[in-house]
């Protein structure tokens, strides 16, 4: 979002802010970070993750993120819960691939065709997917929205299918929990084709 070259100084000012306001979120984020990099909550290392955060948005210009700007915080409970079950399970899953005597697990890779084309969204996903055990992302395609995952303990086509489900719904989950209306709506017309 720019100004208008014909834009008074009250409509720049409000387009500053607005630009400003959409990325606070990530400004906290980097003095969080910085924080808890150096383990210390202190007014210390907030002031120079502050300092750390203005260098770091100074000099590596990213393009803006446009968030969606709508939370469900039942969905985002819902996402944490699933989540953490998630990883239990995955955990207790490789443990048992790797004592299991009776066969070597088999792997794979896998591609999945993401239903939202939005870079903050599927970067979520990603992290989410490998962030669970027995399965780690490979490449993700920006242009054609597909995340390449490695996963273990693939028996047949169905396991596959099955794993491939299982990232969809965590997209599914992470729109519904922060995502666009318009998001949300593509979202529930997927599950209604399906």
């Amino acid at each position: 979002m720019s100004p208008a070259p014909d834009a008074t100084p009250a409509e720049r000012a409000r387009i500053a802010l607005v630009r400003v306001w959409r990325q606070l979120p990530f400004f906290v984020w980097l003095i969080l970070l910085w924080m808890m990099l150096w383990g210390q909550f202190t007014w210390t290392a907030f002031f120079t993750g502050l300092i750390a955060a203005v260098a770091v948005t100074r000099v590596f210009r990213l393009p803006p993120v446009e968030l969606s700007g709508r939370v469900n915080l039942w969905w985002g409970l819902v996402f944490v819960l699933a989540f953490l079950g998630a990883v239990v399970h995955g955990a207790l899953s490789v443990a048992w691939l790797v004592l299991d005597p009776r066969r070597p697990p088999r792997s794979a890779v896998i591609a999945v065709h993401m239903h939202i084309d939005d870079d903050l969204i599927m970067t979520h996903t990603a992290v989410t997917a490998s962030l669970i055990p027995g399965s780690l992302i490979l490449e993700a395609d920006r242009d054609r929205r597909i995340l390449y995952l490695h996963v273990i303990g693939v028996r047949d086509r169905a396991d596959i299918e099955k794993q491939r489900a299982s990232v969809l719904r965590w997209e599914a989950r992470i729109v519904r929990a922060v995502g666009s209306r318009a998001q949300l709506e593509r979202i529930r017309s997927e599950r209604r084709a399906a």
